[in-house]
């Protein structure tokens, strides 16, 4: 009896317990469908309220949290919010910002509007010193850079670190003067693909100052963007287009455009890659703009590359030290874990991660592959080989052994700028400014090829200009590129190197004989014991000028010779491409922000209305940005 009452009682203990189960099972079920109606996801447009443009690249933040999306080329995004009490703030460079409580809507269209009226003064950096600028800036602009252009849902804004104390370093540029066709036939430069100086005024913008007008590098600026050009036919690996009309800002001058568009290899066709990724984790890289953002980068080449693909991680700072030994492109999980690894602290010691980094990619060598080092750093070297010109000789030393280097600056407030770029130089290299992670996007994913592979180098440019047909000329930037003519011929002599599908793009402004131009020229007395003259085949000529350009294989030693003249017969504006009319904007900005001398007539509502009339394709929205950025540089650069 006593069994059978055991028996019933531990049934009724088991039924009781089934029944609590099958409550809790049902709570929960009912908490996660009505969870699930609350989440959803919002989408919408976000435009300007003035002309309906599409504003890409904004920042749209639920309020409280760091999760966001941001904008896409036409201006759409799609954000998950947990439920209906969400509000959505919206940022965007020179414009006001919006709160929007979501409510029960599922579309939430923005129309932003520029903020013209809450103004306040910015200091502004310039060389060494500081000082107050004479004019107001937008009050959306901050110490801070905004979450312009967060490309994932839910990620973390890479917002730059408040500035304490300024130690930035930027080459003085000596801006290209006028010179007399005459006396000065001759024009000889390097080709520049870097585009760092673009993306570095536009973290300066972003924070609501004008850059320096030493770290504005018009040719950097004019070729951030890409442009329409042909693709090259038979052997050359890129193709050449010019096209001459009457310059912008200042119309009793000609404009002269040249480009140069690489080959464009398809990706499961170009070599394969040893790679190196040399990163500094120096004390100064800890703020959320500068290692953070470089994990986050390179996470995204990561996801790019191939099986066939090879990849190391050396990293620096008061020693090196190698963290991932070479590894396939397949093994993807194991790269992204060695990066997630990694933590910052300690000195700088550059040069010891540079010749380590060189060591790994020595040791791994692909004869015909892609060898290259990729550095991410600050620049901000203190321990063993860092000076600037010991520095340059290592990497100098280095480029012998057939190792290309990417150099990737990163952070505010201590970017070695000037030593970034000279390291690139002489690296057979290229350097990018990376300030948020579509920039990044920008230079591991949507320009893989030109960024990882090189097509042809040390490519060097001469013109010679016809007196008959050019009183004077002037190359718009590329100070810091211009050789010696007789380096020209010279295969001895480092020049600029084009990765795959590469455009660069270079700008002069001529002075046409018998112009009404007040232009002017610097001039030399006349030769006491030789006599020039003109060839009287030039008169009649109507070439403007002959365009020499040589180049060498990415393995060669020995250089190629193309020739090209151009007509001195010029378009009408109506006549110019999309890609004539957005340089020449580009480039007048560029001479803005810098104030140059030489900026004619030159405007911002100018630049605006050159820009939005050459948009063209456009596909990933970065004509738009400028255009956007343009709206707001006024502000900044009033007085």
């Amino acid at each position: 009896m006593e069994s059978l009452w055991r028996w019933h009682h531990v049934g009724n203990q088991n039924i009781i317990a089934m029944k609590k189960n099958l409550f809790l099972l049902l709570a929960l079920l009912l908490f996660g469908l009505t969870a699930s109606a609350q989440s959803r996801t919002i989408t919408g447009t976000v435009t300007d309220s003035n002309d309906g443009s599409p504003l890409p690249g904004v920042s749209i933040l639920i309020k409280g949290t760091s999760t966001g999306a941001a904008t896409d080329q036409h201006g759409k995004y799609s954000l998950a919010i947990p439920d209906d009490k969400a509000t959505l703030v919206f940022r965007y460079i020179g414009y006001k910002t919006q709160e929007i409580k979501v409510g029960k809507r599922d579309v939430v269209d923005v129309k932003l509007q520029l903020d013209t009226q809450t103004l306040h003064e910015v200091v502004v950096v310039e060389q060494s010193m500081s000082r107050a600028l004479a004019g107001k800036v937008a009050g959306v602009f901050s110490g801070r850079n905004r979450a312009e252009n967060m490309t994932y849902v839910a990620s973390p804004v890479f917002d730059a670190a408040p500035m304490v104390h300024n130690t930035e370093n930027y080459d003085f540029i000596k801006e290209s003067s006028f010179l007399d066709a005459q006396n000065n036939p001759l024009s000889t430069f390097s080709i520049d693909v870097d585009n760092a100086s673009y993306s570095n005024v536009r973290r300066f913008l972003n924070q609501g100052q004008r850059p320096p007008a030493d770290a504005v590098r018009i040719e950097e600026m004019v070729n951030y963007f890409n442009y329409d050009y042909p693709q090259p036919t038979g052997d050359a690996p890129f193709s050449v287009t010019t096209e001459l009309s009457a310059c912008p800002w200042n119309k009793n001058n000609q404009l002269l455009h040249i480009g140069l568009q690489g080959k464009r290899v398809p990706t499961d066709q170009l070599p394969p890659s040893n790679l190196v990724f040399l990163i500094d984790v120096s004390g100064s890289m800890f703020s959320p703009d500068k290692l953070p953002l470089v994990k986050a980068g390179l996470k995204l080449l990561v996801e790019e590359l191939r099986p066939q693909d090879q990849v190391s991680m050396v990293v620096y700072a008061g020693a090196a030290g190698l963290v991932l030994p070479s590894t396939s492109g397949k093994e993807k999980k194991k790269i992204i874990t060695a990066l997630d690894q990694l933590e910052a602290g300690g000195s700088t010691a550059g040069g010891a991660g540079i010749n380590l980094a060189y060591k790994v990619a020595e040791d791994n060598f692909m004869k015909g592959g892609n060898n290259r080092v990729i550095l991410a750093s600050d620049g901000d070297f203190n321990v063993g080989v860092s000076s600037d010109s010991e520095l340059q000789r290592l990497i100098e030393k280095k480029r012998e052994t057939g190792v290309f280097l990417t150099v990737l600056g990163f952070g505010t407030g201590n970017l070695k700028d000037s030593r970034m770029e000279q390291l690139a130089n002489k690296g057979n290299g290229n350097y990018a400014y990376i300030d948020n992670i579509r920039e990044a996007q920008k230079v591991f994913v949507n320009e893989f090829g030109g960024t990882l592979f090189t097509i042809a180098k040390d490519v060097k440019l001469q013109l010679e200009f016809n007196p008959a047909k050019v009183k004077a000329y002037r190359l718009i930037g590329y100070e810091n590129r211009a050789l010696a003519n007789e380096e020209f011929n010279d295969d001895k002599k480092d020049a600029g190197d084009m990765g795959s599908g590469h455009t660069v793009t270079a700008l002069y402004e001529i002075v046409p004989v018998g112009a009404s131009s007040q232009t002017q020229a610097g001039t030399v007395d006349a030769l006491k014991y030789q006599k020039t003259s003109l060839d009287p085949k030039a008169k009649s000529s109507d070439e403007m000028l002959t365009m020499k350009l040589r180049y060498k294989e990415p393995d060669g030693e020995t250089s190629r010779l193309m020739t090209k003249t151009v007509s001195s017969q010029a378009i009408s504006a109506t006549q110019t491409s999309d890609s004539f009319r957005f340089s020449a904007a580009v480039a007048a900005c560029g001479m803005l922000l810098r104030d140059s001398e030489h900026k004619g007539n030159a405007s911002f509502p100018m630049v605006l209305e050159l820009a939005k009339n050459a948009r063209g394709k456009d596909e990933e929205g970065y004509r738009i940005e400028f255009i956007n950025l343009v709206k707001s540089m006024g502000l900044v650069s009033e007085k």
